[in-house]
């Protein structure tokens, strides 16, 4: 199920996190890796949107991390 967040709601869940742990992207639950993030970029109008690139593959994500999101364990 697709579910769009918006960066309103970004932010009110990332106040709840330590703002000095790295950030990662948490990518496919079939092949569940992490990913850095990279650069933001805001589109403006009526499509506009804010896209967060990826920078870089961290490695597997931990099995934690993978039980946590409802993700079978690899």
């Amino acid at each position: 199920m697709s579910h769009e967040i918006t960066v309103r709601q970004l932010i009110h869940q990332l106040q709840a996190v330590d703002p000095d742990l790295p950030a990662y992207f948490a990518i496919n639950p079939d092949w569940p890796q992490a990913h850095r993030i990279g650069r933001i970029v805001e589109i403006s109008g009526r499509n506009g949107a804010a896209y967060l690139a990826e920078n870089g593959q961290e490695g597997v994500l931990p099995t934690e991390v993978r039980a946590r999101l409802d993700w079978a364990a690899v």
